[in-house]
């Protein structure tokens, strides 16, 4: 990934939900934040860790 795509939250957060993530991929890394606390703390993953923790958190299809 070598965009940078700015920080998002998940289509499948509601609108009103205080307990939201926003992701921003860039440049080798992946930040995730908390969306009531835009200049607060924030994670940085490589974009091989961050596969690593979909793949193990993301819901199969049934």
């Amino acid at each position: 990934m070598n965009r940078d795509t700015g920080w998002f939250k998940s289509s499948h957060s509601s609108g009103g939900s205080n307990g939201c993530v926003e992701v921003r991929f860039a440049a080798g890394t992946v930040g995730v934040r908390d969306s009531k606390n835009a200049t607060g703390p924030r994670f940085e993953f490589t974009t091989r860790a961050w596969r690593s923790f979909r793949a193990a958190t993301t819901r199969p299809s049934c």
